[in-house]
């Protein structure tokens, strides 16, 4: 796939997914969603990422949020002309609607769930505002930087509708209920400071320091560990949120640390932590993952 609306580019092993609307402040369409999945789909599939990170071109912001160009039809996706499903309409005959209907579906949702499916870690690097959808998109994001001139804002309730992109699940992980409720309820644009108290972004940094504050972390990961280790580090994390019991994450931990012990990444692990030298970690994502990855069950919309 070519892109119109993001630019993706791979250097020393780190991808830099950059979304691309500079004239209408990055705002997240139909379009731009299926090309950043498609983008995602890229990163996993190529070993020689390690780490992604996500900007926005510019620095005013790195998403407005959704295309308010629709005017009034903008949340309403069976009036809408640039609908990014052509199928058959969810609304029945008799006026009811089938929202098991795929057409139903939240476009921030489809890429947040892709964005959790990562074998990657994804880095939010934050360059200026970020509401909606601008926000939400990074909450599955592993790691989220801002500039100082960074803004945020879950307005839903203020243009009338609610949170997406699976934000009710990942929002009140990371930053607590009541913060969650707070932000949600008011809807109001908040800045990096207190995005930074809130635990909604880890640092914040001068404009002209963020990227290189990015590339920095992302150098971290991709020079000194193991692919398929952060890849299981990374699904362990995030899917033992919703567990109900710490017996889930020994039954996992034991299996990737008994099955990632047999491995050439082990031997080089010790072996070059012994000799003082950085480590070169053989075994690959595309062909390495132990045999009981994925563990969890599969799950569809329905």
């Amino acid at each position: 796939m070519s892109y119109d609306e993001i630019k993706y580019e791979v250097e020393d092993g780190i991808a830099t997914l950059t979304l691309y609307r500079p004239d209408a402040m990055n705002a997240f369409t139909g379009k731009m969603m299926f090309e950043m999945i498609d983008a995602f789909d890229k990163a996993d599939a190529d070993d020689d990422v390690r780490a992604v990170i996500v900007t926005g071109d510019g620095e005013r912001a790195f998403c407005a949020g959704a295309d308010l160009s629709q005017g009034a039809k903008t949340f309403d996706y069976e009036s809408r002309e640039d609908r990014p499903d052509k199928q058959e309409s969810p609304v029945k005959p008799d006026g009811t609607v089938d929202y098991s209907h795929e057409a139903v579906r939240d476009g921030g949702g489809r890429l947040t769930l892709r964005i959790f499916e990562s074998k990657k870690p994804v880095i939010a690097a934050v360059n200026g505002a970020a509401v909606g959808v601008g926000i939400t998109m990074q909450l599955p994001m592993d790691i989220r930087i801002a500039s100082d001139n960074a803004r945020f804002g879950f307005v839903f309730a203020r243009r009338g509708i609610v949170p997406e992109a699976a934000s009710s699940w990942f929002l009140p992980r990371i930053v607590g209920i009541s913060k969650a409720l707070e932000w949600c309820y008011s809807g109001r644009v908040f800045g990096a400071q207190e995005a930074l108290d809130g635990g909604l972004v880890s640092e914040v940094l001068p404009q002209d320091k963020l990227m290189a504050r990015a590339k920095e972390i992302a150098r971290e990961i991709a020079d000194n560990t193991a692919p398929v280790s952060v890849t299981l580090t990374r699904h362990m994390m995030w899917r033992m949120l919703g567990a109900d019991h710490p017996m889930e994450a020994h039954k996992i931990d034991s299996r990737a640390i008994y099955s990632r012990g047999r491995t050439d990444d082990a031997k080089e692990g010790v072996v070059s932590f012994l000799e003082k030298r950085k480590p070169d970690y053989p075994v690959k994502v595309s062909d390495g993952m132990p045999d009981f990855f994925p563990w969890w069950e599969e799950r569809s919309y329905e």
